[in-house]
């Protein structure tokens, strides 16, 4: 569905027969005070092993809108982009790091500014530091692995209400 709206150039592959296929290489972003507007999404935790085709269906009703999801969230690769299963962060940890255990890097809180994280996931308090800084605390290669993780599951869905709207916005750029 996704590239069906895209248009259609002509291209050559041996400078001779001339075949028309999808422009690629359009391209459209979601306006940032679109995206600032939290009015017009609702947060959403992305659950171990789910993928933007089963939100899609259980959020919109449909699977092939998965690309609302990934647009709408700025996610440009969806193996790198979007958050993995246990399984497959399992599988990463250990062919990154030869000790999933060792110690990534030290932090402490920040003296000015947020002294604390709005809810369990947020470490955007927290500074890194060197080893020897008083009051640092280690973060191991996991828990930091863990924590980019964690980032990627926080995603907004489109709120049902503005699909169609948002759906032929998408068309009329596109189409340009």
């Amino acid at each position: 569905m996704y590239f069906n709206n895209f248009r259609k150039i002509s291209y050559s592959f041996n400078k001779k027969d001339f075949k028309a296929v999808t422009d690629i290489m359009s391209r459209v972003k979601v306006r940032d005070g679109i995206m600032d507007n939290v009015s017009l999404y609702n947060k959403y935790e992305v659950k171990s092993g789910e993928t933007p085709e089963n939100i899609a269906f259980k959020h919109f009703g449909d699977p092939e809108l998965h690309w609302v999801i990934l647009l709408t969230n700025n996610i440009q690769d969806r193996y790198y982009d979007w958050p993995m299963s246990e399984q497959e962060f399992e599988v990463f940890i250990k062919d990154k790091y030869a000790e999933p255990g060792g110690i990534h890097h030290y932090e402490i809180t920040q003296s000015s500014g947020p002294q604390s994280g709005n809810g369990p996931n947020d470490y955007s308090h927290k500074i890194e530091v060197n080893s020897t800084t008083s009051g640092a605390t280690s973060v191991s290669n996991r828990e930091y692995e863990q924590r980019l993780q964690d980032e990627k599951r926080l995603i907004k869905l489109l709120d049902t209400r503005y699909v169609d709207s948002f759906l032929e916005e998408f068309i009329n750029l596109i189409r340009v």
